[in-house]
């Protein structure tokens, strides 16, 4: 009979794997190296495969590890899950929540979701990454993030991933206030501006590349800006030129800063979606999160105390 893999022989091949390096896991795992090497060879003997290169400044995945390292870390993540759906289940309010939103709802519907999350929930820790979808795949896939809240292009990814339409939000054409185009009415009088925005690879972005192309009217994307925080502040503080949520613009923060133009020319509304793996099941507690999001983005008010 062949021998089986270990749970400690996983932990060490998924800790060295994202930490780069035998020496920088076993710091933060607080295992000694001779430790993690032998439960790598182990794993490496049982598997039949080597699984890293070993180099003077750290270790490399082979091709066979890269694809190991997958299956390695869904597992220790559904593991986790497991753990904490349990232990939830029992009225043990702990664990984490890890979640994914892109760059406008971070900045107006998060803030008030999480405040009211942890006020029910305060021993629960929760995990906020901020980007487009399209950078969020790998920690979906690996069941590092239980969701998130984002915009979503059609593309392979929708055998993998399900998609819970959430609301619509309009966008404008946005410049600085005393900018010397604030008062332009058509893209064609912006065209030779310099313009910047999010990646757009995957998103509303991508859908608003298209229509531009299609209409003839795509503006030269001189500076592409990977944050929300990057777009906006270049925006508010120079010439540039960018599209961004109306919520967004009406932030008594940003509105002080920003001009939504009167741009004759339709934008889309931006649809969002809560995507999650479709073979994932959420915790009680990651499932209520996702619940207050579904609350919020249909205009339901929270209380300012729930018992």
């Amino acid at each position: 009979m062949p021998a089986s893999i270990k749970l400690h022989q996983l932990r060490a091949f998924v800790d060295v794997t994202r930490a780069g390096s035998i020496r920088a896991a076993a710091r933060a795992s607080n295992l000694s190296q001779p430790a993690l090497t032998k439960s790598i060879q182990e794993l490496e003997e049982v598997l039949g495969a080597r699984l890293f290169i070993r180099r003077r400044q750290g270790v490399e995945l082979t091709d066979v590890g890269d694809n190991f390292f997958q299956h390695a870390s869904l597992i220790l993540e559904e593991l986790r899950v497991a753990q904490e759906d349990i232990q939830q289940r029992l009225g043990h309010a702990g664990g984490s929540v890890n979640i994914g939103v892109g760059g406008s709802i971070a900045r107006t519907i998060m803030p008030q979701v999480i405040t009211q999350f942890h006020r029910q929930f305060p021993k629960v820790k929760v995990r906020i990454v901020e980007g487009q979808l399209v950078s969020m795949i790998p920690e979906l896939r690996q069941g590092e993030l239980d969701f998130t809240i984002n915009t979503y292009y059609q593309s392979h990814l929708d055998n993998e991933l399900s998609y819970e339409r959430l609301m619509e939000r309009e966008y404008r054409v946005v410049v600085r206030k005393g900018h010397p185009l604030e008062h332009a009415t058509s893209l064609a009088e912006l065209q030779d501006c310099d313009w910047t925005m999010p990646t757009p690879k995957g998103s509303y972005y991508r859908l608003l590349h298209e229509l531009f192309t299609d209409m003839g009217m795509a503006p030269a994307i001189s500076v592409t800006c990977e944050t929300f925080m990057a777009c906006t502040s270049l925006v508010a503080q120079s010439d540039f030129v960018s599209i961004l949520s109306l919520d967004v613009i009406s932030d008594p923060i940003l509105g002080n800063h920003l001009v939504a133009l009167k741009i004759k020319e339709p934008l889309p509304k931006a649809t969002f979606y809560l995507i999650q793996r479709k073979d994932t099941t959420l915790t009680p507690m990651g499932a209520h999160l996702a619940r207050l999001f579904r609350m919020h983005c249909q205009g339901v008010k929270f209380p300012l105390e729930e018992q």
